[in-house]
């Protein structure tokens, strides 16, 4: 792969502080279609938002902030505005994700580093037929030479072991959940856990994209900053003001018999105690969404969301918007939405901070992108993992929403499932 044709510069920013540097230079220009998005990405400084064949993918850096602490998503929201409203942008296309555009990733909770954002020195997108690249940088001589990148690394000599709380363990801290929700104040709560992979080398994170990405069409593939995965969660889409959120909770694991799943989907539809947990996960979305949105559509009841190893209850949530929230904070809104929380909200990331003994880092935190105009989408972080340390090791999660008839040994089977696509993204193949 040639390397994009942008002069070298520092990013623009670092560690929360602008940098005296001037405008970004930006430029989107339409492509033949380069063919698979993933398949163009350098191993390393790779970004990745794709669904179904299309999105965006990314690398460089010409510009990156990170943040921590309560005030994450106002201070990236405030470099984001200014970093826009200095740019020069010609973008030829004008389609969502065209002209500048942002990744990022944010932690789950206040008190842990991690959050960020980074805007590539290149991009390249795709949506319904239309192909385009984005060049970014204090100058600009050229587009990219687009073509196959390095030979992909697949791993081998993979290991996977309970992290620091085992499966026994972890499904006593969801009978204590439970006898917390008896106990009254609280009607859900989700806990989460971890799984480790031990890979003989450093882990090229193409692999498991492309796997992900080719098993779950239907799902977001995202990589940033070492955190990637395959969501099946929308938290927030904000297009051309149409605001969307796709809710799930509720899950069952499918066998791969058509006619049993068929059976097991509906019995999930009925379910008194996945339509008690999915009821609460929408109620949050709908009262978190309303002091941004007119013409609220909340569908009375769920859908079955069919995935290669599960299904979901799901239920998409829409609105347009009525003031000038972006995308970025209308996910700040959203998040902890129930689905990843609890109900009430405050009482049960407390009880998450009090009992699950994990550090999520930013497993279940918002994961997408962000335009100059405030459009973008941001998903949840599931069905994820992040990369440590020299990339020899990988954290898996998953999680579970607990609630007064949870049994503890279903929902450890449950947490296997979630762990399924980035497990076997993770096995080497034959």
């Amino acid at each position: 792969m040639t390397n994009p044709a942008v002069e070298p510069s520092a990013p623009l920013a670092l560690a929360g502080a602008a940098a005296s540097v001037g405008p970004l230079l930006v430029r989107s220009s339409r492509i033949a279609d380069p063919g698979a998005l993933l398949a163009l990405l350098p191993r390393d400084k790779a970004l990745a938002w794709v669904h179904g064949g299309d999105g965006l993918v990314g690398w460089g850096r010409a510009a990156e902030f990170r943040t921590a602490g309560p005030g994450r998503f106002t201070e990236a929201s405030d470099w984001w505005r200014d970093l826009s409203s200095h740019a020069v942008v010609r973008d030829d296309i004008n389609v969502p994700g065209s002209g500048l555009v942002a990744f990022g990733s944010f932690t789950f909770t206040d008190d842990v580093d991690g959050s960020v954002l980074i805007v590539p020195e290149v991009v390249v997108g795709r949506r319904d037929g239309v192909a385009w690249v984005t060049v970014a940088g204090s100058g600009i001589t050229s587009n990219p030479t687009l073509g196959p990148a390095e030979a992909v690394s697949f791993p081998e000599g993979t290991t996977f072991a309970d992290g620091p709380v085992d499966s026994i363990t972890w499904q006593g801290l969801v009978a204590e959940a439970v006898r917390r929700i008896e106990a009254g104040g609280l009607d859900k709560v989700v806990l989460a856990r971890d799984l480790v992979a031990t890979l003989d080398d450093s882990l090229d994170v193409r692999a498991p994209l492309t796997h992900l990405a080719t098993d779950y069409p239907s799902c977001w593939t995202f990589h940033v900053d070492g955190f990637f995965g395959s969501t099946p969660e929308m938290l927030v889409r904000l297009e051309r003001g149409l605001v969307t959120s796709r809710v799930l909770a509720g899950t069952i694991r499918r066998t791969g018999d058509d006619t049993r799943d068929l059976t097991l989907a509906g019995s999930l539809a009925r379910s008194s105690k996945d339509l008690e947990e999915h009821e609460y996960a929408v109620r949050s979305v709908a009262e978190a969404l309303a002091p941004h949105c007119t013409s609220m559509n909340v569908p009375e009841a769920p859908f079955v969301l069919h995935l290669p190893n599960v299904m979901h209850l799901a239920t998409d949530v829409t609105g347009v918007i009525k003031d000038e929230a972006s995308a970025l904070m209308l996910a700040a809104s959203l998040h902890p939405s129930a689905a990843v929380g609890g109900t009430p909200t405050a009482e049960a990331v407390r009880l998450i901070a009090e009992i699950e003994l994990l550090d999520r880092g930013r497993y279940a935190g918002p994961v997408g992108w962000i335009g100059a105009s405030g459009d973008g989408e941001w998903g949840i972080g599931l069905r994820s993992a992040q990369v440590e340390g020299d990339g020899s090791r990988v954290r898996l999660f998953a999680g579970c929403g607990i609630v007064a008839d949870s049994v503890p040994a279903d929902e450890l089977a449950e947490s296997n499932a979630k762990l399924i696509p980035v497990r076997d993204a993770l096995t080497p193949q034959d």
